[in-house]
C-alpha cells in the first residue's frame, strides 16, 4: 500500500511499459531508507502512511531503476 503511488509515479515519469523485479526492489529499498537510523526501532521499521517523503523517494528510485533497465520509451507513442 505504501509504495504504490510512488511506483506508479516513477513508471509514468520514466515512460516505462514494464515493471521489473529490480524496480520493485528499488521501491522497497527506498521505502526502507525513509526510516532513518535514529528513528529505527522494534516498533518502527516501516514509515507511517502519513509520511510525506515516501511517494517521492519511491518514485525517484523506480524511475532510476526503469531508466537503468532500458525500459524507457522516448518520444511520443501512438496507440
Amino acid at each position: 500500500m505504501l509504495v504504490f503511488p510512488g511506483v506508479f509515479r516513477g513508471l509514468l515519469d520514466a515512460h516505462s511499459r514494464t515493471v521489473t523485479t529490480d524496480m520493485m526492489l528499488a521501491a522497497a529499498g527506498a521505502l526502507a531508507d525513509v526510516v532513518g537510523e535514529e528513528e529505527l526501532n522494534a516498533n518502527y521499521i516501516i514509515p507511517s502512511v502519513f509520511n510525506e517523503k515516501v511517494a517521492g523517494a519511491v518514485a525517484g528510485a523506480v524511475t532510476h531503476a526503469a531508466k537503468s533497465a532500458g525500459g524507457v520509451v522516448t518520444g511520443t507513442t501512438q496507440v
